[in-house]
């Protein structure tokens, strides 16, 4: 805790920074008039601070990013070194941070993914990866999900089916949504949902680029498929002759137990985006990489994308050292083990708040889904929460965690449990029984 404020507090109850920032600075996904900012001051391990002392359990890593925690010293040094050595090269220059980054990916991404383009953000990475579907293919459409979160670019937010979506359209064209494997929010069983995928691609043709998907949904609510789900879609996107992309920018890099969440389920995409936990954001950096078949299609055809900052020397050295770093501290395994006990955790939450419908998820990428009927499926709050005014009962939740010392990201109707991977058993338990109290929230607005 510090002593003292770090800024002189205004007479609005805000400090300087806050002011400043509230003035000065778009906040983001809001309304300008709901927003405040809160300065924070510091962090270590797992946990972060505020100008007025209060400390949390940073229960989400910020926002599903921060997989090394907040005490990463050897990707803060690589940063450091790199910017004192160069800190950018222009993208026609080959950095030994470029290169060896680009061989480390084509070690830990499963199956043969080898060539990479880097980017610095996960909606860069997926405009990148539709970019590269449609000169490869030569084909235009891309079906994505309702339930998914690809970016917030035009092309990302196209192929995204949150309603946040719903503010940018028109978005390109050529996109088309398809059901979720969500058993609780569809008309269709998770694998019937497949079968309408089959019947879609099979009735517009052979017009599909990719299907792209997130292999475990993320900020539409933690949602995992059956263990059968995504080989059987990688089927049926290459029986009508179309690549499947896999969007893991936030499960990638031990979130889900294992390196990248189609690892939990084995298999092997023919595109992966990847952002977030690839530098554990201690720098913007996002990856786009392809099969060696889809690589030499472009030894001879045009790669017609780029930027200014692509492979940008000081964020691909973060990303080396976050990668060597979960290497070295075994914190793929430990995320795994300590994982199981999260779910054991959550479950006895479950058990006593009746508000609580459902947990679910793998290792330390899990969801509190809340309930307002016992024994019910009747959500708090609906989809289009997302882009509306005002606080949900979720929201409240959060409020009250975060009184209690515990930081949660929430998303509609679920909590997103999503701790940095270094997290230990003591800290869950410290953070569930903040959680605990919290419940107590929406256990009394519960219809009665």
């Amino acid at each position: 805790m510090p002593d003292e404020l770090s800024q002189e507090e205004t007479g609005d109850g805000r400090t300087d920074v806050e002011r400043l920032d509230k003035e000065y600075v778009f906040g983001t996904w809001s309304y300008q008039s709901e927003v405040e900012p809160t300065e924070v001051t510091g962090a270590g391990g797992v946990r972060f601070r505020d100008a007025r002392g209060n400390e949390w359990i940073d229960f989400s890593a910020q926002l599903m990013c921060s997989n090394l925690g907040h005490s990463a010293d050897a990707v803060a040094d690589a940063i450091a070194e790199q910017a004192r050595d160069g800190a950018y090269f222009a993208p026609g220059y080959a950095t030994e941070a470029r290169a060896k980054l680009g061989e480390k990916l084509a070690e830990v991404t499963p199956g043969d993914l080898s060539r990479t383009f880097f980017s610095t953000s996960g909606t860069e990475a997926v405009e990148a990866a539709i970019k590269i579907a449609r000169m490869y293919t030569g084909k235009q459409k891309i079906v994505s999900r309702y339930r998914s979160y690809h970016g917030a670019t035009y092309g990302s937010i196209s192929v995204t089916g949150d309603p946040r979506r719903l503010k940018a359209e028109p978005g390109i064209p050529g996109t088309i949504k398809a059901p979720d494997p969500y058993a609780y929010g569809s008309t269709l069983d998770p694998m019937e949902s497949l079968e309408y995928i089959d019947e879609m691609l099979m009735l517009e043709g052979d017009t599909v680029a990719a299907v792209l998907v997130e292999p475990i949904v993320g900020s539409n609510g933690i949602l995992v498929p059956p263990r059968e789900y995504l080989p059987r879609l990688k089927e049926i996107a290459h029986d009508h002759d179309a690549l499947l992309i896999c969007d893991e920018v936030m499960a990638g890099f031990g979130r889900a137990g294992e390196w990248f969440g189609c690892d939990v389920f084995d298999v092997k995409p023919d595109i992966m985006t990847m952002a977030k936990g690839l530098s554990s954001a201690y720098a913007p950096l996002g990856a786009t990489i392809v099969t060696p078949e889809i690589a030499n299609h472009f030894e001879d055809e045009m790669f017609c994308h780029g930027h200014t900052y692509a492979g940008h020397p000081v964020s691909c050295a973060a990303g080396l050292a976050a990668i060597e770093t979960y290497q070295e501290e075994n914190l793929i395994e430990h995320a795994r083990e300590v994982g199981s006990y999260l779910g054991d955790r959550l479950d006895e939450l479950a058990a006593d708040h009746p508000s609580v419908g459902d947990t679910r998820g793998v290792g330390l990428f899990r969801g509190i889904e809340l309930t307002k009927r016992e024994g019910e499926r009747v959500p708090f709050g609906s989809r289009l929460d997302k882009i509306s005014r005002g606080n949900t009962i979720v929201d409240d939740v959060t409020a009250a965690a975060a009184d209690g010392g515990v930081y949660v990201a929430s998303m509609i109707n679920t909590l997103i449990i999503a701790p940095p991977l270094p997290i230990t058993e003591s800290d869950i338990d410290e953070a569930i029984s903040v959680l605990d109290d919290a419940l107590e929230v929406s256990d009394e607005a519960m219809d009665q």
